[in-house]
């Protein structure tokens, strides 16, 4: 039977448009080791099971593997929540740490959710030209939104949000993802 994790783990890798390479089952956990097209490079999606708190020991595990594989990135899903050290830990060592609140299904097969995606620097650069604007002066959307969570942006980037509508038929809207 899949568990909450392997699930969210699974979702992460679509929305992100990552290729799965190989599932490895580790005690407590499972590393789903992916390339990620868009930088060129390989990580860890390291999913903790059954943890009410993920501490320095769960950490430890996960660094020791992204040695082993020589990766310099990884992305942790737990359904527990995170110690301070572990926080401060991750920021250090380019770890993403997902929030427990990750969906487990696609949110954009929602009928509510417009699609969101992220522009490119060039398409980036010529938006900003065209509209005669700086990032900080376009509509803003926080790095914490589940959308913004689910395709990876990260502060500084801008994106694209499409939305059916019954008059336009669609309507595009841009905003600058800030923390």
């Amino acid at each position: 039977m899949e568990t909450i994790e392997e699930r969210k783990a699974e979702v992460l890798i679509k929305l992100r448009k990552y290729k799965l390479v190989e599932k490895q089952k580790y005690e407590g956990a499972y590393a789903y080791i992916i390339d990620i097209p868009q930088d060129k490079e390989r990580a860890v999606v390291w999913c903790i099971l059954g943890e009410a708190t993920v501490g320095i020991a769960a950490m430890n595990a996960l660094y020791k593997v992204l040695k082993e594989q020589g990766l310099e990135r990884a992305i942790v899903i737990t359904e527990g929540r995170y110690t301070h050290a572990v926080k401060l830990g991750a920021k250090k060592k380019n770890v993403e740490l997902l929030p427990k609140s990750f969906p487990v299904f696609d949110i954009f097969e929602h009928a509510l959710v417009p699609f969101h995606e992220i522009l490119g620097e060039k398409e980036k650069a010529q938006l900003l030209a065209q509209f005669k604007v700086q990032p900080y002066q376009m509509p803003q959307i926080r790095s914490g939104d589940p959308a913004v969570k689910a395709i990876g942006a990260q502060p500084g980037h801008v994106l694209k949000i499409t939305r059916k509508s019954a008059t336009a038929g669609e309507h595009v809207t841009y905003r600058y993802v800030v923390e």
